[in-house]
């Protein structure tokens, strides 16, 4: 047989087709990957999967927009009835964070905490006694605070928070109702209009002496009138 102008007889055929044999088995062989590639390969794929997992969890946390309280777009402020009339007060001084996550609001979170020597009722003799041992003892208990524990959406710009609100060194639970007054689409600056039930002064050792309690017939309940303006966190 001639072949690229060579003829070959039979023992030379065999050989040649020996050798193109050989040739492919070992490009073939070549082309499979060795067991160390194969544990590269693997370990590749598992730190692009990581990869990607984590990439997931950091866009799920930057969801989450943080604002800051801005005291001079708020009100913290409370009415109580006594005999003579209503009495209306306010603080003045307070700081808190809202940790805001828009797509999951249960995700979000709230901390706030109230200077009560701030206290205003327009009266600076009844702010001092309020100020007092006998009342909020500031020098003991300086601050209100505010802790969420839980949120829940009860409808499209409204929710419940749960959390702890500790005065006057007791700790008790409280829900407060907040409503969104910004649209929804504002990432700068949230405003939250916020209510919640009366607070008993009894649950929290907040009593006049015997004699004052009685003579000017200062009610238990303490209603609360709060509305919140934040900035966003830089």
């Amino acid at each position: 047989m001639e072949i690229h102008g060579h003829v070959l007889e039979c023992g030379g055929l065999r050989r040649f087709w020996g050798a193109q044999k050989h040739c492919m088995l070992d490009g073939v062989k070549r082309c499979i990957p060795t067991t160390e590639a194969l544990v590269a390969m693997k370990t590749l794929l598992q730190f692009s999967a990581a990869s990607l997992v984590f990439a997931g969890l950091c866009s799920t946390a930057s969801a989450k927009e943080s604002y800051k309280f801005d005291p001079s777009g708020s009100t913290i402020g409370f009415s109580v009835h006594q005999f003579l009339g209503t009495t209306h007060g306010k603080f003045t001084r307070f700081s808190g964070r809202i940790e805001l996550d828009r797509e999951r609001p249960e995700n979000s979170s709230v901390t706030a905490q109230i200077d009560v020597r701030s206290i205003d009722t327009r009266i600076k003799k009844r702010d001092d006694h309020l100020r007092s041992a006998e009342f909020f003892n500031i020098e003991k208990f300086p601050y209100i605070t505010f802790k969420s524990r839980s949120v829940k959406r009860t409808g499209p710009q409204s929710g419940d928070i749960l959390g702890e609100l500790t005065m006057h060194g007791v700790t008790r639970p409280i829900t407060l109702h907040v409503k969104l007054l910004t649209p929804m689409n504002d990432t700068t600056r949230t405003r939250w209009a916020v209510s919640t039930d009366s607070i008993t002064r009894r649950d929290f050792n907040l009593m006049f002496s015997p004699a004052t309690e009685t003579v000017s017939g200062i009610s238990q309940t303490v209603a609360i009138n709060i509305e919140i303006g934040a900035k966003r966190a830089e």
